[in-house]
């Protein structure tokens, strides 16, 4: 049985009535230490995380006795807790059709920034993109994220605002169905393709070569 999968985050916890009905319809749901606070203000005892996962260095203590048959310690610093979460989900439920990542930004941009990145850290390290599956994304109130290794048609709806974003500055993005094509884009820089508008319903990217670019979706 494919089953849907939320990591919950400790940025922003999402307001909007679509990333809540995502928390809400999700099979799997994974707190990020910091988070779990926050599931339980929106919670309460509805519902149980299935797990939370990262240092436990930001758990409030009594939460430690609510859910400690649901804590899972993972002391090495080389990954951030959201890695961690997803580690252990892929590790558990080998049927994922889909991970959405929830509360991924806000708060801190540090965070925001380096959680954004690792969509193209799980793509190329992992093969877990925005096409693939599961597939994987970041979403929040304002956004949805997800990266791509590959040429990709994405059917977003004629006048969605896209960026894009790429730390290969070997890479040439030919675009179709952008208002303003991103063709002789040279990526060195992250704002080089931000704020472009679909003029057509579908966006087609085709890259130069394997790589991996972040596609941000307003």
């Amino acid at each position: 049985m494919s089953l849907n999968a939320v990591i919950l985050g400790a940025g922003d916890f999402p307001a909007k009535p679509y990333p809540r009905l995502l928390l809400e319809q999700a099979d799997v749901i994974v707190c990020c230490d910091g988070a779990a606070a926050a599931f339980y203000r929106y919670f309460r005892d509805r519902r149980r995380p299935d797990a939370v996962v990262g240092d436990m260095d930001s758990i409030p203590s009594r939460l430690r006795t609510v859910y400690a048959e649901r804590l899972v310690p993972v002391s090495e610093q080389e990954t951030n807790d959201q890695t961690k979460a997803l580690g252990w989900l892929l590790e558990h439920y080998p049927s994922l059709e889909s991970v959405t990542i929830l509360g991924a930004t806000g708060k801190r941009e540090d965070h925001t920034v380096g959680n954004l990145s690792l969509l193209m850290e799980y793509a190329r390290t992992r093969g877990l993109d925005g096409l693939s599956t599961p597939s994987i994304r970041i979403v929040s109130d304002y956004t949805e994220s997800f990266a791509i290794r590959d040429t990709a048609t994405l059917y977003v709806g004629e006048g969605r605002g896209i960026s894009v974003f790429s730390p290969d500055n070997t890479l040439t993005i030919k675009s179709s169905g952008l208002q303003w094509p991103l063709d002789e884009v040279v990526w060195d820089n992250w704002w080089k393709a931000t704020l472009n508008r679909a003029s057509a319903d579908a966006v087609t990217l085709a890259f130069s070569h394997p790589s991996v670019a972040l596609v941000m979706l307003r």
